[in-house]
């Protein structure tokens, strides 16, 4: 059985080797990577390092380096096909057959690399040459520099049938097919695919092109042409310029998706380099995958005009399913009919930030079009309203997003279609009995059984806070899994804590980890150490009756490692339950008091609905309790 380089490459890119490690070892994330103890050597200070977006793992005391099947092989002791075969399995891959053939075929692929590179190099000289005048006009009027113009490896295709198949002879016609670089057709001798062109290569994330894109000089259609999907090209597994704004990224912290590779090229030309394009399609699952990896929520930013935007929604609708904590999309718009490129030759870079800066969440986003996209003046028009905007939250997988957006959607129908009270001159207190007319048609009840008033803790937890239990118990677990307040940050600061000193080691815990990325528990207590806090921080850590997975204290390596997903995943649920329960609870006594004053079917509907989301989340409150037991 032979594998060819390019399976070997997809297979390893399929794998998050973050994740496949953290299966046995205890990881924590630290900037763009991730740090654990090595497990080839005792050590106490982490020195072993993960790179996701490289697909290696690296040990700096012992060396130990390799990639997701060499972790199978050096790790599980597995042989390197049964490494492969396991790993193939998991993405979904199916290991090639054997062939005898193969051999000669994975040297005639590998060779592909080579091919295009040439292609590259030939662009690049005819550039370059008297042939290149008109396109370095081009490029001139476009605004971007010659050092630019090296930077991307821009190149030229002449007008010319045969002239690149002649140029690269010395590679056999089927490896030039086979690469993107001739077009075959039945029947007829094989001719250029990029003729009369700007070339502008097409790079994976080593900085290997892989492949190119086209703008025509002059009139004619398509105006823009991209190599098809080859053994190195997969356009929906590709970003255009990954292999330069991964790096940018790790300075800006920010991702910017644009439409097409131009538009990238004029961004880096006014300084901003970390921006990413897809080729020609849609975002695709893949993509999105890869952009997570370098920031948690990129903006996309592209262009003005309906197609735009309608680019912009489709992404929208891919992301969906794909959203958890932390994860998500925002859209920055372009004023109608500009793209990036007119932005900042008309307003420069800080131009184009403040657009960014101004970009909407996916939340908003998903309102803002669903809002727009139609009348809302009769009761079906605003049910259709209500029922689109609820079919975009349930496409969300995970549980905890999906609530959440339910609950946002939930509360901006509420505002806009709020019906207006009649104002009294005095309020009248409720009677058992109301006169014929009123609510019920003009029959005679008393308090509807089913109305449950809220009780004084309910009325109040707004003001009061959590109780000092539910409180301990979280700080507690944050100070063992540091990595939650980072992720959690924004519902951590709207959590309502009573007793201010628990407040304030919550706030000092929260700027801690805001400041210093990859914070343990040892380095947690070692920054508050010297302040007054730290003795409050001791205590809650050593409290492990409470009986949840993330306050337990666990007794070896082994059983820390198996825990440790599960305990993260537990608190971030519980802190999601902390922080909806009190809103929950404020909303219901609202909706109580209104239902008592109005006394109608809706209030009722509406007390109910939030009264049944109370009592769910204090059940997966108390099944948090009783998993950790178990």
């Amino acid at each position: 059985m032979s594998l060819t380089p390019q399976w070997l490459d997809e297979l390893r890119s399929r794998i998050t080797l973050s994740t496949l490690i953290g299966r046995t070892v205890k990881v924590t994330r630290a900037g763009r990577e991730y740090k654990a103890c090595c497990p080839f050597h005792n050590e106490k200070t982490p020195s072993f390092t993960i790179n996701d977006e490289k697909g290696f793992y690296h040990c700096f005391g012992c060396s130990a380096h390799g990639d997701a099947i060499r972790w199978m092989t050096d790790q599980r002791g597995l042989s390197f096909m049964d490494a492969v075969k396991e790993l193939a399995a998991e993405a979904g891959m199916d290991v090639p057959a054997p062939d005898p053939r193969a051999a000669k075929k994975a040297e005639e692929a590998a060779s592909l690399r080579d091919v295009v590179q040439a292609a590259a190099d030939w662009f690049t000289q005819q550039l370059g040459s008297s042939n290149g005048a008109p396109a370095r006009e081009y490029l001139a009027k476009r605004g971007i520099s010659e050092a630019t113009r090296k930077a991307f490896g821009f190149g030229l295709a002449p007008e010319s049938r045969s002239a690149l198949k002649e140029a690269l002879k010395k590679f056999p016609t089927a490896m030039l097919v086979e690469s993107g670089m001739l077009i075959a057709v039945e029947d007829k001798e094989p001719y250029d695919r990029f003729r009369g062109r700007l070339m502008i290569p097409i790079r994976d994330a080593r900085g290997r092109v892989i492949a190119f894109g086209g703008r025509i000089l002059g009139d004619g259609e398509p105006k823009y042409l991209n190599s098809p999907d080859t053994p190195l090209f997969d356009k929906g597994r590709t970003l255009y310029n990954l292999d330069k704004a991964s790096p940018a990224s790790r300075q800006t912290n920010r991702i910017i998706v644009v439409e097409g590779y131009m538009d990238v090229i004029a961004l880096a030309e006014a300084g901003i380099a970390d921006a990413v394009a897809p080729l020609g399609t849609a975002l695709t699952e893949n993509q999105l995958g890869m952009i997570w990896r370098m920031v948690p929520v990129p903006v996309l930013c592209f262009d003005g005009d309906s197609a735009g935007q309608k680019a912009a929604m489709r992404a929208a609708m891919r992301a969906l399913p794909l959203l958890r904590p932390g994860f998500s999309l925002s859209f920055a718009t372009l004023p109608g009919g500009q793209d990036p490129d007119d932005i900042v030759r008309a307003r420069g870079a800080a131009g184009f930030a403040e657009i960014l800066e101004s970009a909407q969440p996916l939340v908003e986003r998903l309102w803002a079009h669903e809002v727009a996209a139609g009348p809302l003046a009769t009761p079906e028009e605003r049910a259709a309203l209500k029922s689109r905007l609820l079919a975009h939250a349930d496409a969300i997988q995970d549980a905890d997003v999906r609530h959440h957006y339910r609950e946002a959607f939930r509360e901006r129908l509420d505002t806009l279609f709020a019906r207006k009270q009649p104002e009294r001159a005095q309020r009248q207190p409720w009677t058992p009995n109301p006169p014929r007319g009123g609510f019920g048609g003009g029959r005679r009840f008393g308090p509807d059984p089913r109305l449950q008033p809220p009780a004084d803790e309910t009325r109040s937890i707004g003001q009061a806070g959590i109780s000092a239990p539910y409180i301990a118990a979280l700080i507690g677990g944050l100070l063992r899994y540091p990595e939650a307040l980072r992720r959690n940050e924004e519902a951590l600061t709207r959590l309502p804590v009573s007793d201010s000193g628990d407040a304030e080691l919550l706030g000092i815990m929260l700027d801690s980890a805001m400041c210093r990325e990859g914070l343990d528990c040892e380095g947690l207590l070692a920054i508050l150490e010297p302040m007054k806090v730290y003795n409050r921080a001791t205590t809650l850590l050593r409290a492990d009756g409470m009986h949840f997975s993330f306050n337990r204290r666990l007794e070896s390596s082994d059983e820390a490692a198996a825990a440790h997903e599960t305990a993260l995943r537990d608190l971030d649920e519980y802190i999601g339950v902390l922080v909806t329960q009190p809103e929950i609870r404020e909303r219901l006594a609202q909706a109580t008091a209104d239902f008592q004053r109005t006394m109608d079917d809706e209030g009722l509907a509406r007390q109910q609905k939030l009264r049944a989301m109370d009592e769910d989340l204090t059940r997966r409150l108390a099944a948090l309790s009783e998993n950790s037991s178990q």
